[in-house]
């Protein structure tokens, strides 16, 4: 199959909920609107961060339709259909193909964990054959799945065993591992980088496509650090690379997700809560989040890249 490769940023989605916990859809709209005013190139559904795990399977297949009708023709549509159960991911990605997902993607099962690579390749077959028409990315995220696989050996056996296989997200801080990837059979493959902190680094190694959650509020920043690394201006690049590392530690100091959607409303879109076990900050966790970013000049340096 042909290849297309994905470049620049990537949302990895927020997926809105109301106080009751019950999916908001009323405000997918403006946030997909936001995203194409930020100048993404894509986005990624129902993955981690838009707790795709934690949602119904038919919760997903309604939030997976309300995404690409919104962004269809404008950006990039990459569905997560990953499942404890691949009885379950098959019919997300059957759902996905036939709703005119752009593409699908999935981790490895969680619970019940593959025991090698080529295991691991036999169930990501079975998910991509529910969806024939449809390019398919692994999702290696190791620090979620906990499981040790070769991803080069994964590749190897992939491209053999899954028909649609179009690539790998990369969501692992291991950046030699990345560059492989991207110079595996000259570049074949659409290798999309998923650990933000690391974006300046990846750019040096060859990144050219990026999926991130930190993306969603902070675009204007790794634009203007791609832009900058572009035009060979390394050093102005790094200082502003390490400003939004300070601003993603800031974040991360809490649970991610959370802090993250409390940033989302901090710059005018409310997502609401999150679905148990993970819990929203609480108001004096929000306020201590905003005194930070304020003093890490994160509101002023969102207004000057905008």
């Amino acid at each position: 199959m042909n290849i297309p490769h994905s470049e620049g940023l990537i949302a990895a989605l927020f997926t809105p909920l109301k106080p009751d916990g019950s999916v908001n859809f009323a405000q997918i709209p403006p946030l997909i609107e936001h995203l194409v005013n930020t100048g993404h190139k894509g986005i990624f559904a129902c993955g981690t961060n838009g707790e795709g795990p934690s949602l119904t399977l038919e919760e997903r297949q309604s939030v997976t339709e309300a995404f690409i009708s919104h962004s269809k023709g404008r950006l990039k549509t990459i569905v997560h259909v990953g499942h404890a159960s691949i009885a379950e991911a098959r019919k997300l990605a059957k759902h996905a193909d036939q709703s005119g997902a752009d593409a699908i993607s999935s981790v490895a099962a969680f619970y019940f964990k593959p025991t090698s690579t080529s295991n691991l390749v036999d169930c990501m077959a079975e998910i991509a054959s529910a969806a024939p028409n449809t390019p398919f990315y692994y999702y290696h995220i190791p620090s979620l799945i906990n499981i040790s696989i070769d991803i080069l050996e994964f590749l190897r056996l992939a491209e053999e065993r899954i028909p649609t296989f179009a690539g790998v997200k990369f969501t692992h801080t291991h950046l030699w591992e990345f560059q492989s990837c991207l110079s595996f059979r000259g570049g074949k493959y659409d290798i999309l980088y998923g650990f933000d902190e690391n974006h300046l680094g990846a750019l040096a190694v060859g990144m050219k496509g990026a999926i991130g959650s930190t993306y969603c509020f902070a675009a204007p920043l790794y634009l203007e650090i791609r832009s900058l690394f572009e035009n060979g201006k390394i050093d102005e690049a790094r200082e502003l690379m390490q400003k939004t590392v300070d601003i993603v530690l800031a974040v991360v100091a809490y649970p991610a997700i959370p802090a993250q959607k409390a940033v989302m409303k901090m710059i005018g879109l409310d997502l609401g809560p999150c679905r148990l076990p993970l819990q929203a900050l609480s108001p004096e966790e929000e306020n201590s989040l905003r005194k930070q970013l304020e003093y890490l000049g994160f509101f002023d340096l969102l207004q000057r890249y905008s």
